[in-house]
């Protein structure tokens, strides 16, 4: 995955429209669809707990079928894309204590792997206005470029690939 770049105010919007339909389709979809099987099979003793459990899980089935297959329409292009690189650093990190290893021992893959990590996260967190965190993000930003700086290393995010993640 390649970082882009993405208009925030059309992200926020878009993000926006999407979960509300998604809250809203939930709430009539369960409640239409439970109401529905109540009114056909009602149950004597009152508890109809089972109608309204699959009321919801068919609903979130909907919902998630039409998001999956409308993820490449052009309205979703920004919340796609969010979506996948929340995903991509959630890789990242799950290999950041070894990648920080091997990185102390000059290993290029790995920096490169950890500047994708910061440089991305630093673009989700100013998408989410999640501003706390990024002194933090610039600390460990200045720590790997010294460890870039010691081994002659120049960072190209350009150059990374999801796939040298397997060796470490």
């Amino acid at each position: 995955m390649q970082l882009q770049k993405i208009d925030k105010a059309r992200y926020r919007n878009h993000l926006n429209k999407v979960i509300v339909a998604c809250v809203a389709s939930l709430t009539m979809g369960s409640l239409g669809i439970s109401q529905t099987l109540i009114a056909l099979f009602p149950d004597p003793d009152g508890s109809h707990f089972h109608w309204n459990l699959l009321g919801v899980i068919v609903s979130v089935v909907v919902i998630g079928f039409v998001l999956k297959k409308y993820r490449t329409h052009p309205f979703m292009y920004e919340v796609n894309y969010v979506w996948e690189l929340k995903q991509a650093l959630n890789k990242v990190t799950r290999k950041m204590p070894k990648l920080k290893k091997a990185a102390q021992q000059g290993d290029v893959e790995a920096m490169l792997a950890m500047q994708f990590s910061y440089s991305g996260s630093k673009q989700l967190w100013e998408l989410d206005d999640n501003t706390i965190t990024l002194d933090d993000l610039s600390i460990w930003q200045s720590q790997l470029d010294t460890l870039a700086a010691q081994y002659h290393v120049q960072l190209n995010l350009a150059q990374y690939n999801e796939s040298t993640l397997k060796k470490f």
